[in-house]
């Protein structure tokens, strides 16, 4: 099972044509932005992605585009990818193949499908057992605190199963709590599970804590400034700290009209899309909300010269 990259990985957004179909050439020019902005990882097909709203040949294509374009340009770049969605353990191994087929570099569980009426520990790790019997043995296995329909976060029980397995390198955590992100940092010291924050207020913490990198929303909007973070976590210099006091500002984002808000960034930086989305509502997202996002990238210059100095 090949490793995974520390750093930044966006949690990617799904671009659609006006007539709703998936737009695959920005699909590609979208993974291009994230390799040219320092990403060293790629999570595709994801919630970011809406994934809920994709049919399962759509999910496929956007993973395999995704590994393509990654090849074709040359960098090392990881790529992982979900999918996983359904309620049905059969569907759910159907899901999960066709993904692991694409070539990524790990497939990412979401952790309520594991147990779909939170009914407890042991009925998860049952039904992780039988799911894990039934994928390839040759690709890693993620797993993502998705918080769509119900957020089901990993017990120590249950990261003590992911351990004993040997299968799993990837958790995006979304936790958002500094005392279980250490819990869980010293569980897995000396695995082959890393741990990707998903919550930008405390990622400089859980980065010098052993934390593996960033893997969230946010660097759908400005991913040089989470790889420069990731990059620079452990220097001693004031630039750090005021980079992820940023970070953390910029991150209460995340409540306005998502992903549309990534959308009209992303085209005022040059990667063409409609701002079309299946989630939401575009009307929801208003002239409010884009004079928002023009003061925040007016923000974002600002940082970039003081990282230069």
């Amino acid at each position: 099972m090949k490793d995974i990259n520390f750093g930044t990985f966006p949690t990617m957004i799904t671009p659609y044509h006006d007539d709703n179909t998936v737009d695959y050439e920005a699909v590609k020019n979208i993974t291009n932005w994230y390799i040219a902005n320092g990403c060293t990882g790629i999570f595709a097909v994801c919630q970011s992605s809406e994934m809920v709203y994709l049919s399962l040949e759509e999910k496929v294509k956007i993973a395999k585009t995704v590994v393509e374009t990654v090849k074709a340009s040359g960098k090392d770049v990881s790529v992982v990818a979900s999918g996983h969605n359904s309620d049905d353990m059969d569907a759910q191994v159907r899901e999960l193949t066709a993904i692991a087929e694409t070539g990524v570099d790990a497939i990412v569980w979401v952790s309520n499908r594991l147990d779909l009426h939170n009914d407890g520990d042991e009925v998860w790790i049952k039904n992780a057992e039988k799911l894990l019997s039934q994928l390839p043995e040759d690709i890693a296995i993620g797993i993502y605190e998705c918080p769509y329909p119900y957020k089901r976060l990993l017990t120590k029980e249950i990261l003590d199963w992911c351990i004993s397995t040997g299968r799993f390198t990837f958790i995006k955590d979304t936790c958002c709590d500094p005392d279980e992100l250490d819990r869980r940092l010293e569980q897995i010291k000396g695995t082959s599970i890393k741990l990707y924050n998903a919550n930008s207020q405390t990622l400089l913490y859980t980065l010098r804590n052993g934390g593996a990198g960033f893997s969230g929303i946010m660097a759908n909007f400005h991913p040089d400034l989470y790889a420069w973070l990731c990059e620079n976590y452990d220097k001693d210099d004031r630039r750090v700290q005021s980079v992820q006091n940023f970070l953390c500002l910029c991150a209460f984002l995340e409540v306005l009209a998502y992903p549309q808000t990534a959308k009209y960034h992303m085209n005022k930086v040059g990667v063409p899309m409609s701002l079309w989305s299946r989630s939401c509502d575009h009307k929801k997202f208003t002239k409010y909300q884009r004079m928002i996002i023009d003061d925040i990238m007016t923000a974002e210059e600002d940082i970039r010269e003081l990282i230069r100095k």
